[in-house]
């Protein structure tokens, strides 16, 4: 109880929106957070449509979104919503892994992925994770969206066309190397500095970027595009 009282934000529980077309999945979304003295159901959506108009309405601050809603998509819903003034976190609920669907998801807005036939813990966990400003990934999807990173760093608009968010040229080629798979000894390596020199510009990139894992660097680079190829 006091574990779960530290976590709330700013002193007041977390209000959470669940999307999904499916009766008893909701009422089991529902009861499991009542075991929860942080987390508090705002209200339910059954489709894409009721899903938007809630979530501008109720202003939760999480969106539980199922993706596979019938007519308007989850997958729309983040469409519209990301050019909306809505400021929630969404969290997407999806029956499968999909490279595409992640990727476009994230560029979307989306803070986190749970796949349904996840235990209620790591449910709980994503939520309380995305509301502290983390991301939240699947293990399995982490490892699908280094390969479609791998892709992106080939694709995105060459230096110039992206915002920097103050980093320097060398720090922007150092993401692009973390995006690429390289480890620090590689870094190192193929840009000819030392490992601690490497270690102290990832640091740099994390202070002024407000991350903290290399995870969440490769999401919000692929979010803002922010690539310096190598």
């Amino acid at each position: 109880m006091l574990k779960a009282a530290q976590q709330r934000v700013a002193g007041r529980d977390i209000r959470v929106l669940i999307v999904g077309d499916h009766t008893l999945v909701r009422s089991g979304l529902c009861s499991l957070f009542k075991t929860q003295p942080d987390i508090q159901v705002a209200g339910e959506a059954t489709n894409g449509e009721s899903a938007i108009s809630l979530a501008l309405r109720l202003r939760p601050d999480i969106l539980l979104l199922d993706l596979s809603l019938p007519g308007k998509s989850g997958m729309q819903v983040l469409r519209e919503l990301s050019g909306s003034n809505f400021h929630g976190k969404t969290i997407v609920l999806t029956a499968a892994i999909d490279r595409e669907q992640i990727v476009e998801a994230v560029q979307l807005g989306a803070c986190g992925l749970v796949l349904k036939d996840s235990p209620p813990e790591l449910l709980f966990k994503s939520i309380r994770c995305v509301m502290a400003g983390q991301y939240w990934l699947e293990r399995s999807s982490v490892s699908v969206l280094a390969q479609q990173l791998h892709c992106l760093t080939r694709q995105f608009a060459m230096p110039g066309q992206q915002a920097a968010f103050g980093l320097t040229a060398r720090e922007l080629q150092i993401v692009a190397a973390v995006l690429a798979g390289y480890c620090n000894r590689d870094i190192a390596e193929k840009l000819s500095i030392s490992g601690q020199t490497v270690k102290n510009h990832i640091t740099a990139i994390f202070d002024k970027l407000g991350l903290s894992s290399r995870l969440e660097l490769a999401l919000f680079a692929m979010k803002h595009e922010l690539v310096e190829p190598l």
